[in-house]
């Protein structure tokens, strides 16, 4: 694992995983934690570590959050610069909750995605969660940064939402895809929001799978 800078501000940074061999595809890894300065990309490295036993190149990338430099635009604005930052051809991201927010927002607005998978994804500011959105941004903002105000999105979405997830209720994925044309939903019964970064639970493995199917395009 190579952990390389793309910008100056400490949080601007990601660590890019190799695997043996011709590479299957590329996957951008962002983690969650509701964009706040407490969680880190150390919730990524466990997926990015399977992944790149899989065959795929992994960028495993931090961002500038809430209570560290971050907000709207700057945390966005730092997705996309990572994603510029290395040669990676097309992408696939994977996000979690509050990545996954921002996995399938860089899919609208990110020439270099082919696809997202979103985990437990937060993905209409304006339900559920508006209190924790209003922590990233004003409601202003909603349009630019709420994926449900972006449909369509363009590229492939993969949404896998366990029904017992009490963090990031399973409508967000529900209303998103009965909205989004290209929008994929994976509901797996008795999944848990952190099931979705747990290696070896059945909610992962569906995360896994997404990346395979999306990642064949790229």
């Amino acid at each position: 694992m190579q952990r390389i800078a793309y910008g100056d501000h400490g949080s601007q940074f990601g660590e890019l995983y190799e695997p043996d061999g011709v590479a299957l595809g590329a996957v951008v890894v962002i983690h969650g934690g509701f964009w706040h300065q407490r969680y880190g990309l150390e919730l990524g490295r466990p997926l990015a570590e399977v992944l790149v036993a899989d065959g795929y190149r992994v960028w495993n990338v931090e961002y500038r959050r809430v209570g560290g430099g971050g907000g709207w635009p700057e945390t966005g604005d730092d997705v996309l610069a990572a994603i510029d930052a290395v040669d990676l051809g097309p992408v696939v991201t994977l996000g979690h909750s509050a990545g996954g927010h921002l996995a399938v927002w860089a899919a609208k607005r990110s020439s270099r995605v082919v696809g997202a998978v979103a985990q437990a994804a937060v993905l209409d500011f304006t339900r559920h969660i508006t209190p924790r959105a209003l922590e990233l941004c004003r409601e202003e903002q909603f349009a630019d940064a709420s994926p449900a105000a972006l449909v369509p999105i363009g590229k492939p979405v993969v949404c896998v939402h366990g029904d017992r997830d009490e963090d990031v209720p399973v409508e967000q994925s529900i209303e998103f895809c009965a909205v989004e044309p290209q929008a994929e939903l994976v509901v797996v019964e008795g999944g848990t929001h952190m099931d979705m970064i747990t290696p070896g639970t059945e909610a992962w493995e569906r995360c896994r799978a997404a990346v395979g199917r999306l990642a064949g395009g790229c």
